[in-house]
């Protein structure tokens, strides 16, 4: 494999797809975002994106694609999403139709727990480091021994929850804590005008903050009590917001696990790049491994 040759990692979100092309030593060489089209049962909408993304591409390249939801990542199908609508998504077939040259597909939260282990906010940790995204949907993944627990695709969809008492109970967890429910919730266009709202005293804004950190405590403590992360590093549009989320959900987190560790909360370094840089690092496995050479893939 050729390590001087750029690689191209792109997250799938379910508001914008978002693409970075990186050098060996993980460098920004370019950056493009385009919106997310759905619903997409077979994946043929999210490839049409991502082929646009990358006009230009020199076939060289390889190319690292991610996707929410439950995701095989051995064949290379989105069983299912709940924003995307993906049913049996062939997606890296379709993928490697569309685009000349090598492709890798993974899951948009273990790629970005594998960036943020890499050489961010969980870089040097011992211990399991749990990622945990909050922005149009809710998942987390677990790294242990720098490993994503995956369970043929379905460990991780804490979002799913449905909160069990509270002012919303029987909603699940993304319908009130994800970046996108806050903001439609308050009527605004994203998750940091309701911060700033939260900052300047408005008890509306307030109220719905603290439905979101109840809803994202009951999703970390489920975390808590069956891996016992050292770390986590929340992500995604909501984590802008800093000491805003942390502190609350600190407090909130520790009501609901007496007596156990509580990890320490971070927000991710790489911002809602995370999962795009992880795309990278599995198009850099994925090329090695296929190279004669036989080198690491690592993504420096």
């Amino acid at each position: 494999m050729d390590t001087s040759v750029p690689v191209w990692g792109v997250d799938v979100g379910g508001t914008t797809t978002k693409a970075l092309r990186l050098d060996a030593a993980g460098a920004v060489l370019d950056e493009r975002r385009a919106p997310t089209t759905g619903p997409d049962p077979d994946g043929t909408l999210v490839t049409a994106t991502v082929a646009r993304l990358l006009d230009g591409r020199d076939p060289r390249e390889p190319v690292g694609v991610v996707v929410p939801g439950i995701v095989d990542d051995e064949a290379g199908v989105a069983r299912w999403s709940a924003n995307l609508g993906f049913r049996d998504a062939p997606l890296l077939r379709h993928l490697t139709d569309r685009l000349r040259g090598p492709v890798a597909f993974g899951h948009d939260v273990r790629a970005g727990a594998l960036a943020e282990a890499a050489d961010g906010a969980a870089a040097g940790v011992e211990g399991p480091v749990v990622f945990l995204p909050v922005g149009t949907g809710i998942a987390a993944a677990t790294l242990v021994d720098g490993r994503p627990v995956v369970s043929e695709g379905w460990a991780g969809e804490v979002g799913q929850l449905v909160l069990p008492g509270g002012r919303c109970a029987g909603h699940r967890v993304e319908e009130v804590g994800s970046a996108a429910a806050l903001a439609r919730r308050a009527g605004e266009p994203d998750a940091l005008s309701v911060a700033r709202r939260v900052e300047a005293g408005d008890p509306d804004a307030r109220a719905l903050w603290d439905d979101a950190v109840e809803a994202l405590a009951v999703a970390t403590a489920a975390l808590v009590v069956s891996v016992a992360p050292t770390v986590v590093v929340l992500g995604g549009g909501l984590s802008r917001s800093g000491r805003l989320l942390l502190d609350p959900l600190g407090d909130a987190l520790a009501a609901l696990v007496p007596g156990l560790r509580v990890p320490r909360l971070v927000t991710a370094s790489h911002g809602d790049l995370a999962a795009a840089r992880g795309a990278a690092v599995l198009a850099r496995r994925a090329d090695a491994r296929t190279s004669p050479d036989g080198g690491d893939g690592a993504l420096r």
